[in-house]
């Protein structure tokens, strides 16, 4: 792939030549993506009886069933080349199985949209009669589309209008649901761009059990400013009609104290066909995160809320024929709400799970529809991490820190409150399960072995199978330098968890340079007992010392280290990171002249502040490489910046103090920039004002562009060269 590269010097340091390629890229390309992902097993999608897993062919052509308990082939569902009415040339991309498994839902013709959100030609197919016709002919590119409990209806969002469709298959008919949807103003049953990247959802519907009605959010975002980037013609994916004329992607982004899409639950009445709005009682409400039916009942939609703040959630149970609402349950807290409290609510036949941080550890909680507290499921000095469900024994399953918080445990919890361990008590262990819980898969690596997957039944915890062994990346990576687990003290007297990877011809005579790679994020964890190949042991290999560290403000050891950071991001990350570099630097083996910081998006911001804040003493950073920086809160969106520093309004200072524009004249080492022009996340503009602001301040930096990518800079091995970039960069400066 060509990139562009604008080398600025930096004032008062040398200026090096910088090669066309670099090197090193064929050695480094199998520590990078994708060539360093090792196979998980992720959970299949299984038959409507359970008998079997489907699969898509390598080729797309075909959709196979496996018997789960031996793994041999049972049949094949569906054959492109064996439709009636009409064919798929281009092959399926990806399907999904109607409710009682008489259907297939296929994909074809995917077109990202951002993180999580695709449109796509969606087909139905009816294994019976070997039909196979478009989900709609109105609208050719849909959006989230979704069965309905019965398989017999599918609602989907139109790419073209976002209105909501209902596609009723017994009839072959199609009935618009919503009539208001607007390109830029207004949307239907698929979230904006700030709730899909900050909420993690990428749909906005649900279906009653009974399929009498259809629930659904409407995003409001005509009030919300427009972003725009430029876009190029460019060669990974090329887009020829920009080749003279540079063209444009706009959308709406609320930047922190911005205006958010006003956000409103409607109702869908199948057989009248009218629409109702749902309101809520409450005007603090700022978002509806989460829509979801609790239990059997179709007088019962969940409806998950929050404050701007987000330190409140209230969780309120609707019923969409008598508008008559609830409150169930309110979380409240002094800092910022932990994103699982409400991202993984659990809504089961006579109740709901909910994850909270009440006791100072993140624990999981049963309730009643009512609102009534049933069971506190897991207590102690640890964190629940993930929430599995429970077995129609009453038995609960959850993933935690409870054997230490660089790992993860999978535990069984009985009605009576005993515990059983189904994991190592070292590594990292996650767990998924078959339909009715009669199985699971349980995935298991530590940062030495590659992931293991074996499939169990769930009455005895008996072995059935080995899903994956992962033998060829063990072999593949058995000379790669390995983790070293440790805590670090600082002077300050913070003790964090890290880890070193050292050459593996390490001498402990010679002096090593070191390169500090970091994320730092709320809630973020990089020190952890897992499996993970990435370019850190290539630079061991090379001859650096890599060291890892989790500052204050990151996840897995309890609320008080964790929101110790609030109002006020950067600070205390940086103080802990340089101390956690002149406790590096103090090392007999080490070079203190020589030590670098890297970091990617919030790991890139750090990595600006760690070089330039004033907080933490002066700089022991050498070289610093970030990549796809925040540098000003003020240009993050409304739910990420705010979440942690409230708005720019309510907190001018704490702003002002977590901005790496503020400090940007401090700047004294090597500094490589490194960003995609068309990062619909953390923008340029964040880059591009950095480096005005240093420019008007005399001060200069190295910058590296990638045309036409996003925040995840991958594709045409961009990823190779990013960190075949960065590690030029730390040669010729440490």
């Amino acid at each position: 792939m060509k990139h562009t590269l604008i080398a600025l010097t930096l004032a008062a340091i040398p200026a090096f030549a910088t090669s066309a390629t670099v090197a090193n890229m064929p050695e480094l390309a199998p520590y990078c993506y994708p060539q360093n992902d090792a196979p998980v097993p992720g959970r299949p999608t299984f038959t409507a009886d359970a008998s079997g897993w489907l699969t898509l062919t390598r080729d797309g052509k075909r959709i196979v069933s496996y018997d789960p308990l031996t793994g041999n082939e049972k049949e094949t569902v569906m054959d492109v080349a064996n439709t009636r009415e009409n064919k798929l040339l281009g092959g399926i991309q990806d399907f999904a199985v109607s409710p009682d498994g008489s259907k297939l839902l296929i994909a074809t013709d995917k077109q990202a949209i951002y993180r999580r959100s695709v449109s796509a030609s969606y087909w139905v197919y009816e294994l019976r009669t070997r039909i196979l016709r478009p989900l709609s002919t109105a609208h050719p590119a849909q959006r989230a589309p979704l069965f309905s409990p019965d398989g017999r209806m599918v609602a989907f969002t139109a790419a073209d209008d976002n209105n909501i469709y209902l596609r009723k298959l017994d009839y072959d008919t199609e009935v618009a649901v919503t009539r208001d949807g607007a390109i830029g103003r207004v949307i239907n049953g698929v979230p904006d761009w700030v709730y899909e990247e900050e909420f993690a959802t990428d749909c906005s519907m649900a279906w009653a059990p009974d399929c009498l009605t259809l629930c659904y959010l409407k995003y409001d975002e005509t009030d919300v400013p427009t972003f725009s980037f430029t876009l190029y013609e460019g060669t990974c994916d090329a887009r020829p009609e920009f080749a003279l004329y540079p063209g444009q992607f706009s959308y709406k982004y609320p930047v922190a104290g911005q205006t958010n899409a006003r956000v409103s639950i409607h109702s869908y009445d199948v057989d009248n066909r009218k629409t109702k709005d749902l309101p809520l009682p409450d005007a603090s409400i700022e978002y509806i995160p989460r829509i979801a039916y609790g239990g059997e009942s179709a007088d019962r939609l969940m409806a998950v809320t929050l404050n701007r703040e987000q330190t409140r959630m209230e969780l309120y149970s609707l019923n969409p024929r008598s508008s008559v609402c609830r409150s169930v349950l309110v979380e409240q807290s002094d800092a910022w709400l932990p994103t699982a409290t409400y991202e993984q609510l659990s809504f089961g036949k006579d109740g709901f799970v909910v994850l909270s941080s009440r006791s100072g550890w993140q624990h999981a909680y049963e309730y009643t529809y009512a609102g009534a507290l049933s069971r506190t499921i897991t207590s102690g000095q640890y964190d629940v991490t993930a929430y599995y469900g429970a077995d129609t024994k009453g038995n609960h399953y959850v993933q935690s820190t409870a054997s230490g918080s660089i790992n993860r445990a999978v535990t069984r919890i009985d009605p009576k409150g005993s515990q059983k361990q189904l994991s190592p008590a070292e590594g990292w262990a996650s767990l998924w399960f078959t339909p009715g819980f009669t199985h699971y898969c349980l995935i298991h690596s530590t940062s030495d072995t590659p992931p293991v997957a074996k499939l169990y039944a769930t009455a005895g915890d008996k072995l059935v199978r080995t899903l994956e062994e992962s033998k060829s990346i063990a072999l593949r990576y058995a000379a790669a330098p390995r983790r070293e687990f440790f805590t670090i003290t600082t002077a300050e007297g913070v003790e964090m968890n890290a880890y070193i990877i050292k050459p593996s011809d390490f001498d402990p005579s010679r002096r090593y340079p070191v390169i500090i790679n970091q994320y730092s994020g709320p809630g973020s964890q990089e020190v952890t007992n897992r499996w993970h190949i990435d370019w850190t042991q290539y630079a061991a290999l090379k001859g650096y010392v890599v060291l890892c560290v989790d500052p204050r403000g990151t996840g897995g050891r309890g609320r008080d280290w964790e929101q110790g950071v609030y109002k006020n991001l950067g600070c205390y990350e940086t103080i802990d990171l340089r101390g956690a570099a002149r406790w590096i630097a103090q090392q007999s083996y080490v070079d203190p002249s020589r030590i670098g910081i890297t970091g990617w998006s919030y790991g890139g911001y750090q990595t600006l502040m760690a070089v330039t804040s004033t907080q933490g003493g002066s700089n022991p950073f050498a070289a610093a490489v970030a990549i796809a920086p925040v540098t000003d809160w003020r240009f993050y969106d409304t739910v990420y910046a705010e979440r942690y520093m409230l708005t720019p309004m309510q907190n001018p200072t704490g702003y002002s103090a977590s901005a790496p524009l503020t400090y940007a004249g401090n700047l004294d080492i090597p500094l490589l920039i490194i960003h995609g022009t068309a990062d619909d996340n953390v923008h340029l503009m964040n880059t591009m004002q950095y480096v005005s602001v240093m420019q008007g301040q005399g001060r200069l930096c190295d910058m590296l562009l990638f045309p036409n990518m996003n925040h995840s800079i991958k594709g045409c091995d961009a990823r190779l060269s990013v960190y075949s970039k960065m590690l030029d960069y730390f040669d010729r400066n440490l």
